[in-house]
């Protein structure tokens, strides 16, 4: 009688899994991909930067040869942003937004 009975649960509570429609279903639309982002930033660290040679181009032109400064070897790892407030204001917010203006047109 107990198998009687676990089956029959067992039975009832699979039909409602077996009535389940399994119809294909319509893609959705999505919405078109976002503008690609800039493929260097100020938050970039400066050795990511000078290895490409176009955007080493632009941080040599706009911050007077930063490549070839004695101590780039102690702050290639680290970004733009966060070299500024250790510069003594040789990295000037508006040398910044050149750099950062001339490398968004990189293609």
């Amino acid at each position: 009688m107990k198998t009687f009975v676990l089956a029959a649960v067992m039975l009832s509570s699979a039909a409602p899994l077996a009535a389940q429609s399994t119809a294909p279903t319509t893609p959705t639309t999505t919405a078109p991909a976002p503008a690609p982002a800039a493929k260097f930033t100020l938050d970039t660290p400066i050795e990511t930067i000078a290895a490409d040679p176009a955007a080493k181009q632009v941080l040599d032109a706009d911050l007077d040869n930063i490549t070839a400064h004695p101590m780039y070897d102690q702050f290639k790892s680290m970004s733009l942003s966060q070299v500024q407030p250790l510069s003594q204001g040789a990295l000037t917010d508006a040398a910044l937004v050149k750099v950062k203006a001339d490398l968004a047109a990189l293609k």
